[in-house]
C-alpha cells in the first residue's frame, strides 16, 4: 500500500507553527521568571502608554493590576491560537481532538503560576490560572473559526472547479451528439449496382 506524499506546504506550516508555539511558550515562561520589581516596572511602562492612548479617545485610566491581568490573557490567547493551528497541521480531524490544545494550555498555565511561586517578589494565584485558561479558550475559538472559514472557502472553490469541469464535459458531449446527428442525416452516396458493372 502506497503512502500519500506529504505536501511541502504542510511541512512548512508544521515547522512555522511549531516554532511559533515554542517561542510563545518560552516568552510566557520568560515573563514568569522575571523578578517582581522588573515585572512591575514593565507593567507600569505599559500602563502609562495605555493610559496615554485611552486618554486621547476619552476613556478612563487603567490600573497596573488590570494591565497585568490583560497581559496574562493576551499571551495565553496567542498560545491557544497557535496550539489550535499546530493541531490542524498535524491532523485533519482538529475539531475531534480539541481537548489536546486545551490540555496543553492548562499545563502551561499551571507551570507558569508554579514558576512564579519561586521568584522573588512574585506570587501565584488561582485567579491567574483561570484568566490564562480563558485566554487559551479565546485563542482556540478564534483559530477554530478561522480554520472553519478557510475550510468552507476551500470546499466552495473545489465545488466551483468541479462544476466548471462538469459543464465543459456536458458541452463536449452535446457537441459530439450534434455531430453524430448531422452525420446520420447526411445522404449516403449510392453504391453502384454490381449488375451495371457487368
Amino acid at each position: 500500500m502506497e503512502h500519500q506524499k506529504t505536501s511541502p506546504w504542510l511541512i512548512a506550516f508544521r515547522v512555522i507553527f511549531t516554532i511559533a508555539l515554542i517561542a510563545c511558550t518560552a516568552f510566557i515562561f520568560r515573563n514568569s521568571l522575571q523578578a517582581g520589581e522588573l515585572s512591575s516596572a514593565r507593567s507600569q511602562a505599559v500602563m502609562r502608554l495605555m493610559n496615554e492612548l485611552l486618554g486621547k479617545v476619552g476613556l478612563g485610566p487603567v490600573s497596573e493590576h488590570t494591565v497585568r491581568k490583560l497581559a496574562h490573557f493576551a499571551e495565553f490567547t496567542m498560545e491557544g491560537f497557535l496550539l489550535m493551528l499546530c493541531l490542524r497541521v498535524y491532523t485533519a480531524r482538529f475539531v475531534r481532538h480539541v481537548s489536546w490544545p486545551l490540555l496543553g494550555g492548562m499545563s502551561t498555565a499551571l507551570m507558569d503560576e508554579t514558576i512564579q511561586r519561586f521568584i522573588p517578589g512574585r506570587s501565584s494565584q488561582v485567579t491567574d490560572v483561570w484568566i490564562d485558561m480563558a485566554g487559551v479558550v479565546c485563542g482556540l475559538f478564534v483559530a477554530l473559526i478561522l480554520l472553519l472559514v478557510v475550510r468552507a472557502a476551500t470546499a466552495f472553490h473545489r465545488i466551483k472547479k468541479e462544476n466548471r469541469r462538469l459543464r465543459a464535459e456536458r458541452e463536449r458531449l452535446l457537441r459530439e451528439q450534434e455531430e453524430d446527428r448531422i452525420n446520420a442525416a447526411m445522404p449516403h452516396q449510392e453504391k453502384p449496382d454490381r449488375r451495371e458493372l457487368l
